[in-house]
């Protein structure tokens, strides 16, 4: 691997791939443990794949924003160092597969040529900030939000407080109270509002804390109708300080923030926020509107032209395409099957809409992409663009717009084939059901596995990947999932597990359920309405024919893409970093967290120099605990096992007031420099008592 010191400007970032191509060197010697490994690369947007050998880069693009120039620069990689395609997630990255671990530093420094990073963009950090993709121009927006999702990237991006915290942080950013960023399903979720005071606009946002999917879904806690624009940094910086002392360390089951508020209620969490609030980096945040530029508009085209084929695009231009709230502009959707597009057909698209829209592509929250200030004028010749390009698939978001994750075809959780399952219910809407790709009302979303990548647990049908026995054979399953969505403004509902049936037998669960819709709903009536007036217990009814095991055949026991009879093959899950508990591993990274202490303290970055040198309290504490065979689940856990079993061996009085110190100052200079000096004490004792084996451990007594 080559040294990568002169070809970046910015320091940084240059630091931070020479430090990865250093780590994976010293991996491959042996000399990193392989579990701290993958922590590593993990917080550097490296995944491992089902594939053994071969990775799964995650780019992070804050709110799915990118630039022409980007995207392609994304699809040269691709082409360089993995295998042509780019896959779009939910979560607005873009995802490129079977990379080599060792080229992942040049590929990451040919990346940050153009501003595109990895970092954070896996592991236990504050993963992705979404937005709704519409932001910026959609007509029911009070404003954009769009600068306010770069701000909470740029903030939390290499902050200390939020580098190795039990399980990730998921936060989003809604245009309108439509709320299609899905506030109520993560941990952090904003909704734009304004009031007047004093005759002047006043900008805020309702904030949503503790919400989230996976296997036990928690619809969020809304703690603010409204919160000033510039307290809302200052909030998440002190919510992260409590997720990261009082979070579950051990059980990444429960880790979630959800779990935190469920175990300790909203009130406790919020009263721990506010005692954080003495401690934190700023105490109002003043956001930069502009830092989102208008992109530079297209020119108009002049000529007439003719479309291919003007049926369909009628029909393209009533479910693809919006007017935005900048009048004579329009947002053209392409849908993407399964969020895959070959870096061939990615390249002559920019080529070919490059003229007609806007340089600022958004990654969309279903997989697909959404091309902005279209002039009226232009939509004919981007139709014909897209047509020739086969983009003009019909119906984005609509009944016949399938969101997915990567499933088995990658995934190492994945139990089985979501990708394909989504193109067959697509095409049984499109050949069955055609005129539901006008329908926005109702939502299919597959997952691979229980963990809801594809967001089935917020569907109004969803399916998540298992397994089933059927006699004396495993075979391909499904769960089907009903009634979750969207209600607005912050509500919304989590989906009801109805019932388990083999993989193949999916498209019959869509027909009967749409079927039963459509038959008996009065009219105008929602899903929801339908599905919440008939009950759980109907639909169950309804299906339960389709998991009659008498009934099945040798096709159910083989998955949707293959030949062969299914085999349930389980990986090791990477959606977060692994505990370490290996005692001189956690004191070298005792002794690392103080190094960055200094550097940071001599940046006169008080804040950062003081968290990190509470990171060196909480990692020699936990080392030595661990001698003792003590392996407590939360940094607060540390810090009270430590008090109670090493009291006046280390420090003068309580362990945990020493410690605690954080959050009763302020981040001043003087405060830094005693507890950073106060953290090197305590490590030079923690690093004798390792090296002093004949010492008496009174503690154990």
């Amino acid at each position: 691997m080559q040294s990568f010191r002169t070809e970046l400007e910015n320091p940084l970032v240059e630091k931070e791939i020479i430090d990865l191509e250093q780590k994976i060197r010293a991996f491959r010697e042996g000399k990193i443990h392989d579990e701290k490994f993958r922590s590593l690369r993990l917080a550097r947007g490296v995944y491992g794949q089902r594939q053994p050998g071969v990775q799964m880069v995650r780019i992070k693009l804050p709110f799915g924003k990118v630039t022409f120039k980007q995207i392609l620069k994304i699809a040269d990689i691709s082409d360089e160092y993995a295998s042509k395609n780019l896959h779009f997630t939910t979560r607005q990255d873009i995802q490129i597969h079977y990379v080599s671990l060792d080229r992942t530093p040049e590929l990451w420094a040919k990346l940050a040529e153009d501003d595109i990073t990895l970092r954070e963009a896996c592991g236990n950090t504050v993963r992705n900030v979404t937005a709704s993709p519409t932001s910026g121009i959609d007509p029911k927006e009070p404003f954009d939000v769009s600068p306010y999702a770069q701000a909470y990237f740029e903030y939390f991006l290499r902050n200390p407080i939020c580098q190795e915290m039990g399980r990730k942080i998921k936060i989003s950013f809604s245009s309108s109270d439509d709320d299609t960023a899905f506030s109520f399903i993560h941990d952090l979720g904003f909704i734009p509002k304004v009031k007047i005071e004093n005759g002047q606009e006043v900008r805020g946002f309702k904030v949503l804390l503790g919400g989230g999917l996976g296997a036990q879904p928690s619809l969020a806690h809304v703690v603010s109708e409204f919160m000033h624009e510039d307290d809302i940094i200052p909030f998440g910086e002190a919510v992260l300080r409590v997720f990261d002392r009082y979070g579950e360390r051990n059980n990444r089951n429960k880790a979630r923030m959800k779990f935190l508020v469920n175990k300790i209620g909203i009130d406790e969490v919020l009263r721990l926020v506010e005692e954080e609030k003495t401690a934190i980096k700023v105490k109002t945040f003043k956001i930069n509107r502009d830092t989102v530029k208008t992109p530079i508009l297209p020119l108009k085209v002049t000529e007439q032209v003719t479309v291919i084929d003007e049926v369909e695009y009628q029909k393209w231009l009533a479910t693809n395409t919006f007017e935005q709230k900048q009048k004579g502009f329009f947002g053209a959707y392409i849908k993407v099957s399964t969020g895959d597009m070959p870096t061939a057909q990615a390249r002559l698209l920019i080529d070919g809409i490059k003229s007609l829209v806007a340089d600022e592509i958004r990654i969309t929250i279903n997989q697909g992409l959404l091309l902005k200030y279209v002039p009226a004028e232009n939509l004919p010749a981007l139709y014909n663009v897209l047509k020739s390009l086969n983009l003009v698939a019909l119906g984005f978001d609509s009944v016949a717009d399938v969101t997915t994750c990567p499933g088995t075809d990658t995934c190492n959780l994945g139990i089985s084939n979501s990708t394909e399952l989504s193109r067959i219910l697509e095409s049984v809407i499109y050949e069955e059901y055609p005129d539901l790709i006008y329908d926005r009302d109702i939502k299919i979303k597959i997952s691979g596995c229980m963990n809801s990548c594809g967001q089935h647990g917020l569907a109004h049908i969803g399916f998540h990947g298992s397994s089933s026995k059927a006699n004396g054979k495993v075979l391909p399953a499904v769960q089907v999932l009903l009634g979750g969505g969207i209600v607005g403004d912050g509500l919304g509902r989590a989906a009801d597990k109805v019932l388990k049936v083999p993989s193949k037998r999916a498209p019959q669960v869509l027909r009967n359920v749409l079927d039963d819709f459509h038959t008996n709903a009065a009219e105008n009536q929602t899903f929801h309405a339908y599905y919440d007036e008939k009950g759980k217990d109907y639909f169950y009814q309804l299906l339960k024919p389709l998991a009659d095991s008498t009934l099945f055949t040798d096709s159910d026991f083989v998955d949707w893409g293959h030949e062969e009879t299914f085999q349930t093959a389980i990986g090791v899950g990477e959606c977060a970093g692994v505990v370490i508990d290996l005692v001189a591993t956690l004191i070298f990274e005792a002794e690392e967290k103080f190094s960055w202490a200094v550097e940071a303290f001599e940046k006169q970055a008080w804040a950062d120099a003081i968290y990190y040198s509470y990171s060196v309290f909480v990692s020699g504490a936990k080392a030595l605990l661990l001698d003792l065979g003590v392996n407590s689940s939360t940094q607060s856990g540390i810090i009270k096992e430590f008090t109670e079993r090493f009291e006046g061996q280390f420090v003068d009085g309580p362990f945990s007031d020493l410690v605690l110190q954080i959050n009763k100052n302020e981040p001043s200079a003087t405060f830094a420099e005693a507890y950073l000096a106060q953290a090197n004490d305590f490590l030079e004792k923690v690093k004798n008592h390792r090296n002093q084996p004949e010492l008496e451990k009174s503690a154990n007594a």
